[in-house]
This record gives C-alpha cells, sequence and structure tokens, in this order.
C-alpha cells in the first residue's frame, strides 16, 4: 500500500505495551518527548489483562473455597455452598477493567499516545499500524522499542489444534466448573491452574513430560509440591508423552499417552495447555527492520537491551528475558537508563520469583541444584515451616525454608521457601542480599513477633550443614 507523505515522527515508538514498554512510554512523555504506543489488543500488555494478576485472582477465589470447605477445622459450620462461575469470572473482569481504567489514566496523564493497531516494520524504524477499521498510519522513531511478548505454545501433537484446547486466557474466562480438566504442562501455569480450578470443585489431572514437576528445582521442592497435590486429590502423570488428542474440549477430549513404556487413554471434558510459551517475533516485519532473531526466534539483544538495528531496543519475553513481570519492569530501568546516556545492562541482576499454589514457594539466587553444577561451596540453613511460630498460629505449617551461605564467608548466596508466605519473606532476604548483609544480622535482628519474616531468626540459628 502506498501512503501520502512521509512517515509521523515521534521521539520514541513503542510496539506493544506491556510492563517494560509503558513505563518506557510515560516516563518519556512524561519529560516532554513525543512517544507514541502501539498494541493490537490488550491496554498494559499481558499481566493485568490475561495472566499475572487476574489468575491471582482467581487463585484467591478458590483459596476462598478451599477455606470454606474446611470450615469444621475452625470451628464453623457450613451445611454447603456452591461455587457459581459466572461470578468469579465477573469479579476477575471488574478488577481488570480497573486496571485497564488506571492504565489509560496514566496515557493521557503523562501524554504518550496509545494507538491501538496491528504492528508491522515496513522498514529500520518505520511501523506501518492498521487500526481496527482497516485504515493505517505509518510511523517512525528517533528511538524505537519492541515489546510484544510471548504466548502459550500449541504444541505440534496430532489433533491437538483441532480439540480447541485452552489457554491460560480462555481458562480465566471459564463460565463453568470443569467436571474434569486435563492440563498438559507441569511447570508454574499448570500447576496454579490445577490447584486453582481443583478446589473451585473439578477433577484434576496434570501431564508433565519430566519425572517430577518444576524439575530444575530441588528434589525437597518438587517433592513437597507433589506431596500437595496428592493431598488435595490432583492426579499427576509424570513422564507422559501425548501421543494424540481428540474431541474438543469443553464437551469431551481424549489424550493418548506413553508413560514409563505403557499406552494409557485418559477422558476428560477440558483440556488447558502449560506446556510452554513462545515469542511474538513472526509477522511483524523485523526482517525489514534489520533486527535478528536467535535461533528459539526471540529477538537478539545484548546486555544493553540493544538489537542488531541501530536505535531499536527490546524489553520483556520477546527479547528473551526471564519471563516475570518484575524483570520487564527492571529492562525498562535498562533501556531508560540507556537512552539517557548511561550504561546499565543487565548482566548479574537477580531474578526472584514465586510460585502462587497453595502454600507459595519461592526462590531467589542460587538453589543447591546450581550451586552442585557451579562448584560452588555453601553451608545449608534449612528448618521446616513447624518451627515459624506464626505459620503455627494460622495451622499452616506444610513446606519449609531454606538457605545457602557462602562456606567461607557469611554471604547469603540463595534463599528458597515452600510455606505460608513464601513470597513475602522472600523480599526480606532478597533485601538483605541487595545490601550484602551477612545472615548473622538477619539472625541478630527484631522482628515482630508473631510474623512469618521472624521465621529467619529460627532459621539462622539452626545449625548448618
Amino acid at each position: 500500500m502506498s501512503f501520502q507523505g512521509p512517515p509521523e515522527v515521534y521521539d520514541l515508538l513503542i510496539l506493544g505495551s506491556g510492563a517494560g514498554s509503558k513505563l518506557l512510554a510515560w516516563t518519556f512523555a512524561g519529560q516532554g518527548q513525543k512517544v507514541a504506543v502501539v498494541e493490537r489488543k490488550y491496554v498494559g500488555g499481558s499481566c493485568p489483562n490475561i495472566a499475572c494478576l487476574p489468575s491471582k485472582n482467581v487463585i484467591h477465589t478458590a483459596q476462598m473455597a478451599h477455606n470454606i470447605r474446611r470450615g469444621a477445622e475452625f470451628g464453623v459450620d457450613i451445611d454447603g455452598f456452591h461455587v457459581h462461575m459466572p461470578a468469579v469470572r465477573e469479579r476477575k473482569r471488574k478488577m481488570v477493567q480497573g486496571l485497564v481504567d488506571v492504565h489509560l489514566s496514566l496515557y493521557k496523564q503523562s501524554g504518550a499516545e496509545l494507538i491501538m493497531a496491528s504492528g508491522r516494520f515496513v522498514g529500520p524504524k518505520i511501523l506501518e499500524a492498521t487500526l481496527p477499521d482497516g485504515t493505517k498510519r505509518l510511523l517512525t522513531g528517533k528511538s524505537v522499542v519492541i515489546g510484544t511478548g510471548t504466548h502459550a505454545v500449541i504444541d505440534n501433537i496430532p489433533g491437538l489444534a483441532s480439540a480447541q484446547p485452552l489457554t491460560h486466557v480462555e481458562a480465566l474466562e471459564l463460565d463453568v466448573v470443569p467436571e474434569h480438566l486435563i492440563i498438559l504442562g507441569a511447570g508454574y501455569v499448570g500447576l496454579e491452574f490445577a490447584q486453582a480450578m481443583r478446589r473451585l470443585g473439578s477433577q484434576v489431572t496434570v501431564l508433565g513430560r519430566g519425572h517430577r514437576v518444576i524439575h530444575h528445582e530441588d528434589d525437597d521442592v518438587t517433592e513437597g509440591l507433589q506431596q500437595l497435590f496428592q493431598d488435595e486429590g490432583i492426579e499427576l502423570a509424570l513422564n507422559a508423552r501425548v501421543k494424540s488428542v481428540s474431541g474438543v474440549s469443553g464437551w469431551s477430549v481424549r489424550v493418548e499417552i506413553e508413560q514409563n513404556g505403557v499406552a494409557k487413554s485418559l477422558h476428560g471434558t477440558h483440556l488447558l495447555v502449560a506446556s510452554g510459551r513462545e515469542p511474538n517475533t513472526k509477522d511483524i516485519g523485523l526482517e525489514l527492520a534489520g533486527v535478528e532473531l536467535t535461533e528459539r526466534r526471540y529477538i537478539k539483544v545484548n546486555e544493553r537491551l540493544e538489537t542488531t538495528a541501530p536505535d531499536v531496543w527490546a524489553v520483556g519475553e520477546v527479547a528473551g528475558s526471564p519471563q516475570f513481570t518484575h524483570i520487564s519492569e527492571d529492562d525498562f530501568r535498562v533501556v531508560r537508563d540507556n537512552l539517557l546516556g548511561g550504561n546499565r545492562v543487565t548482566t548479574g541482576r537477580q531474578v526472584p520469583f514465586c510460585l502462587f499454589t497453595d502454600p507459595e514457594y519461592a526462590r531467589i539466587g542460587l538453589s543447591e541444584k546450581e550451586a552442585k553444577a557451579q562448584g560452588i561451596g555453601y553451608r545449608l540453613f534449612k528448618i521446616p515451616m513447624t518451627a515459624v511460630l506464626r505459620a503455627r498460629s494460622l495451622v499452616e505449617t506444610r513446606g519449609f525454608l531454606k538457605c545457602l551461605v557462602e562456606r567461607d564467608s557469611d554471604r547469603i548466596l540463595g534463599f528458597a521457601a515452600f510455606g505460608v508466605g513464601a513470597g513475602e519473606i522472600m523480599g526480606c532476604v532478597q533485601i538483605a542480599m541487595l545490601g550484602k548483609l551477612p545472615y548473622t544480622d538477619l539472625r541478630e535482628a527484631v522482628l515482630a513477633h508473631p510474623t512469618i519474616p521472624e521465621g529467619l531468626i529460627a532459621l539462622f540459628s539452626a545449625g548448618a550443614s
């Protein structure tokens, strides 16, 4: 298509409106620069719309159902209850709309222009934006940022695509409790949805390729999670390879698997795919922009998040950054500082994460597996959650705390928690690590009683192995 006149010129042009992208837009527009963001569908990206925050909303509802079901333990008699999924969905939708409204307000306040359109590059730093009505705008930026994110992988398994499986996007829009949900994938997304749907009333089967769930983590973590799922009546089929799928999700599905060399057939009503993610780099003209990809088709960047094209940057998951919103937010800081003439890099930054099962699993720094693989000597401090008095008062004592301390010093190498409040207590340790505090400072700290972080005193007062 031909265009009349030259492209519209911006100081900063951004494709995709996820965490790193929107923060760059608001920051530089707020400083008086002319900024445009081209977003295909989700204002603010996946986190507030279809991922982190809405999933935790539904998980919290499932927690409420679980607590009601356990009412007798608390001395509360409940004759019976019903999960009304349309109301669960509506609660989630209201939260999402509130977040979208906040985003729109911030665009207006900052002066950044949000263009709802499909964007593709037609030349170096030149973007063609196709609006919903079919009209097109040609845009260019003195600097360009790409933050198009990732999407769920639908593996090339016979019958899988035609079965119209749920991804996390559709699962968050369910208006019924699945009678029997089969989940392909035993990673973060699969495990969080498995427990939530089980607590909402589904029969749940999780299929995992590995011999453990989140198998890259330490064995005590995976064993703890697997025992949790067993106790809650979630079926785990590990070492499983899906051979074929038939039927349609939402009605009836049949999944043929091979498990430990034995052929098996599973029947369910719904099928959820949670077996990984792939970058949104296809058909957006990156080759015309001079932006090269890695072998896995992520955008190739250096430690400054510069692409192979001059004045073009990439942030978030599409750049191969760890797939967490807080990392995309740090990508914003890296690009912001470098656009302003600094030299900020991604090398060596901390990558905390939390699995929002109940109880949670959280980790920062080295795991035991990683320390051993790298030949790093360490002392291990570890206590069961029964040693944390706040956990005892809540009668939520499943799990443990553990910390790796450098063998020849008091430096904290890594911390992991599987237990109530794991994500919050991890933050306390992470701040100590950022401040380069020895573990003894946490051991000797005066922490409020009874709180979960107080458990750090018990942890570091215990003998190390």
